[in-house]
Parts: structure tokens; C-alpha cells; sequence
């Protein structure tokens, strides 16, 4: 399975793994080499967030042919919670050490660059590093190994939020966003702080992509309807289109929530290509428009095999490391939107 992601990772050129082609990117950036005393973070101090205000990081960059349409504002704030990137089978940890330089580096400059960047322009981007449990913590037969290993990733989690609660919100309105395991992270964040909650009145939407929310998980935090509601979620996983999905896909007996990025409805009308303002890809300053379309196929969402140079090689269907970048542009405008309405209201 990693093997494939990787694969699919060097021909699609979206992802996780992007920082690995430029070595100036790893340990040696003196960013990345503090040491943690206790080995837990502390998130009072920034060395423990891969994005924050106060300091320049990858999630402040801005893709160049979006620069003269982007004017920079900060009325709400992002947190952001980032996917797993301790995938290597060479590291055998059940979860990321906090100081770790090389998983540090590698998810800046990939899943904060090409994810967290999306929420810039009208928000101040907080995203926390944590002990991510390890990818291999999804397939293990230990589910016991496992669980500890995820509760120890969100109790992280959730200590940055209730720090960046403290020191930082000033009760500003709330974005929530997260991919894959961050996903896990932030659907339980927002059950636990904001349903049913004062705070739920500060949550401008949670974008919760790359895991499935089964329909039945939030019980007063509904899906958004469309493009402008406020006070609601978003959700997808993409695929190609025809594939029924991974095998975990087709045992799920719960029915997820399932949002189109393209149109922003949880209805099964297709988003034509023409609708994809930019993807972005290996090239962070270059957008792809109509690179995709997009329809929501039962529990996951269904694109057609993205258009771009060199595409005939792409034989991955599970578009997993896509989902944020194949969608950038529309939920960069999305996000301005929302902040909009909630304004509004």
C-alpha cells in the first residue's frame, strides 16, 4: 500500500512526500533541530507548530498566478490539522517523536504547503505538530498498539487547541480543517469543544477531508448544503471515477457524508471539469484548471483520471493524496466565501 502511494505521489506530484526531492527542505534547516526535554510538546512555545502567526512557515505561501487576486487578511483563524507522515517502514515507532527534524521538514513542506496554504487568505493559519500515529497503525492486527497510538496523537491534538484557546483566539471566529488522520482528530475535536457547545457559534465550517463521517456522528453539527452556509461541515475521499473504492471502502456499513467540492452539494449531480478553477500540483506555482470533475459516488467521491503532463503513467485509482490539491483554487474561493456569510449573519 505504500509502496503505491508513493508511486502515485511521483506521478501525480501531489501529496506528502514532495519535500524528498530537495534536500534543502530536511534537518539541516536549523528550524527543524530543537529538542524537546520531555518528549512532549509544548505548544506555548512556536517550535511546536508547523504553522502560527508569528512566525513564517510553509502555509504562508502563495501559489504565484494567485498572488495579484489574493489580499491578505486575517478576520478569522484556521486550525488545521495535518495527515499523517510518518510512513516509513524504516521507523518503527508506534508514533512521531515531537522533535523528530526529518518528519518535521517533511510535513511542512508538503502537507502545510500544499494543504494548509489552501486557508491563507483570510485567516491565520494555526497547525500543531503532534505524535501522529504511524501509518501502519491503520492495518496493524494490534488493534490495541493502535488505539493507543491514536489516543496519544489527539490528546496532543487537543492540548493545541486548548492552547491556541488561551493565548491566541481572543474570540475570533473558528475555521477547522484537516486531512486524512487530522480528519480523525478534528471530527473529535469539534464533538468534544463545539457541538452543542458557546463555541459551535464561533465555528465559521470545518473542512474534514480524506475520511468518511459517518451521517450519524455529529448530532447538531449538520453538513453544509451548499456553497454558503456557515456552522456546518464538508467532506469527501476521492477515487477514480468507476472504482467502487479500497477495501475498507466497500465493508463500511454506515452511510458517510459526502460534499463536492466542485459544486458544493452532497447531491449525486456531477461537477463538470469546467467547474475546477486550478488544481495544484508537483509545481506549487502553477494551476491546473479543469484537471479534474467530480460526483459524489455513495460513500466516497468519484473524479475522472486528472489531466496533466505525464499522466498516462498514473494507474493509482485511490486519489487519496489529492483530495486537498485536485480541488485548490475551489476551496481556497470556498473558504473566502463562507468567511463572508458568516460575517453576514
Amino acid at each position: 500500500m505504500i509502496g503505491k502511494l508513493i508511486y502515485f505521489i511521483s506521478v501525480l506530484g501531489v501529496g506528502f512526500y514532495l519535500s524528498s526531492c530537495s534536500q534543502k527542505n530536511f534537518s539541516s534547516k536549523p528550524a527543524y533541530q530543537f529538542k524537546s526535554a520531555t518528549g512532549k510538546p509544548d505548544y506555548a512555545d512556536l517550535h511546536y507548530w508547523a504553522a502560527h502567526p508569528w512566525k513564517w512557515d510553509p502555509s504562508d505561501s502563495i501559489p504565484k498566478p494567485l498572488l495579484a487576486s489574493t489580499f491578505r487578511d486575517s478576520v478569522v483563524d484556521v486550525f488545521f490539522v495535518h495527515p499523517t507522515t510518518l510512513t516509513s517502514s524504516k521507523n518503527t515507532s508506534s508514533n512521531a517523536a515531537i522533535d523528530d527534524a526529518e518528519i518535521n521538514s517533511k510535513t511542512d513542506y508538503s502537507a502545510i504547503l500544499y494543504q494548509a496554504s489552501v486557508f491563507n487568505e483570510q485567516s491565520r493559519v494555526f497547525a500543531p505538530r503532534y505524535r501522529q500515529a504511524h501509518y501502519q497503525n491503520y492495518f496493524t492486527a494490534d488493534s490495541t498498539t493502535a488505539s493507543k497510538s491514536f489516543a496519544m496523537a489527539y490528546e496532543d491534538v487537543k492540548s493545541a487547541f486548548e492552547t491556541y484557546l488561551r493565548l491566541y483566539n481572543n474570540g475570533r471566529p473558528i475555521v477547522i480543517a484537516a486531512h486524512s488522520q487530522g480528519t480523525s482528530h478534528a471530527a473529535r475535536l469539534i464533538k468534544e469543544f463545539f457541538e452543542g457547545k458557546l463555541l459551535q457559534n464561533k465555528l465559521v465550517c470545518a473542512y474534514l477531508i480524506g475520511m468518511p463521517i459517518p451521517e450519524t456522528y455529529f448530532t447538531t453539527f449538520k453538513p453544509c448544503a451548499d456553497s454558503l452556509g456557515t456552522g456546518c461541515f464538508v467532506s469527501w475521499r476521492t477515487f477514480q471515477k468507476g472504482f467502487e473504492g479500497s477495501d475498507y471502502v466497500l465493508k463500511e456499513t454506515f452511510k458517510a457524508t459526502v460534499t463536492n467540492p466542485l459544486t458544493w452539494k452532497t447531491d449525486t449531480l456531477p461537477g463538470p471539469a469546467a467547474l475546477n478553477a486550478g488544481a495544484v500540483l508537483k509545481n506549487f506555482n502553477k494551476l491546473v484548471p479543469g484537471v479534474t470533475d467530480a460526483t459524489v459516488y455513495k460513500n466516497i467521491l468519484w473524479s475522472s483520471k486528472p489531466k496533466f503532463f505525464g499522466n498516462i503513467l498514473l494507474t493509482q485509482k485511490n486519489y487519496h493524496v489529492g483530495d486537498i490539491n485536485l480541488f485548490y483554487s475551489n476551496i481556497r474561493q470556498n473558504v473566502k466565501t463562507r468567511i463572508g456569510m458568516f460575517w453576514k449573519n
